[in-house]
């Protein structure tokens, strides 16, 4: 059974659902979600207990990749296996992740402002810049990789982009004895000869590069803040170590 069945039986129109459901499964991409794991996810909500195999289906992704991709979901906290054969999987219900992430946005948003308040009292300039679209988010990271020359750290669920995009640039840098951190969710891929901290729930991407600029982008890459102000930089290093150091 497909996901065309499944509407057909509501007597819903099909187009109309099959098109709310791609926005969805866009939308969760915002959450640290690869496009496998929308997808299954929304199909696990449809379904109720499945495996993977008829998630796949549902979901339309290769039945090859599904076991996986569902694996990844529970490591993320959106769904919870069953034992059994075939091993089963349920979806975390939607409103409880809704008030998760919307927490922890609202969470690093509020250390965002109290290191603009700190900022404020101090008289210090916030010289942040915005730059929109992803190819040049991507291509500032790329440059700010390029220009370290102790350390670099960077905090995303999209490290497997980072790392098809500027692997080569990875590679220089280590080469020139710069100190790479990655902090990524758990069984996600790194670059070679890097330290890792593995934190589940991460949502944004944020860089800093030898403690004196930083960069701050949206989930699906589409805009950033980037500052070259050391002070800003500093707390927002100190934000990344406090987390790093954190329980999950």
């Amino acid at each position: 059974m497909d996901l065309k069945s499944i509407v057909a039986r509501t007597g819903r129109d099909v187009d109309e659902l099959l098109a709310e459901y791609e926005m969805i499964s866009r939308t969760l991409a915002n959450t640290g979600l690869s496009e496998y794991e929308s997808r299954a996810y929304v199909a696990l909500v449809a379904s109720g207990t499945s495996s993977a195999p008829f998630v796949a289906d549902i979901a339309r992704i290769p039945r090859t990749s599904a076991y996986r991709t569902l694996q990844a979901l529970e490591e993320k906290g959106f769904a919870r296996s069953k034992a059994g054969r075939p091993m089963k999987f349920t979806p975390t219900d939607p409103s409880e992740l809704g008030e998760k992430h919307a927490s922890e946005i609202r969470e690093a948003f509020s250390k965002i402002d109290s290191v603009k308040d700190v900022l404020s009292e101090r008289g210090v300039p916030q010289l942040v810049y915005t730059i929109l679209g992803k190819e040049r988010v991507l291509e500032k990271i790329g440059e700010m990789l390029d220009r370290s020359e102790h350390s670099f750290v960077i905090s995303s669920p999209s490290i497997a982009e980072f790392r098809r995009r500027l692997g080569k640039r990875f590679t220089n840098a280590i080469s020139r004895g710069v100190r790479v951190t990655v902090i990524t969710n758990p069984f996600v891929k790194v670059p070679e000869n890097v330290t890792v901290i593995r934190r589940r729930g991460l949502i944004a991407t944020d860089v800093i590069a030898d403690a004196n600029n930083a960069l701050l982008a949206a989930p699906d890459l589409s805009a950033c803040g980037y500052t070259d102000n050391e002070t800003l930089s500093q707390h927002l290093q100190d934000f990344l170590r406090i987390m790093s150091e954190s329980g999950d």
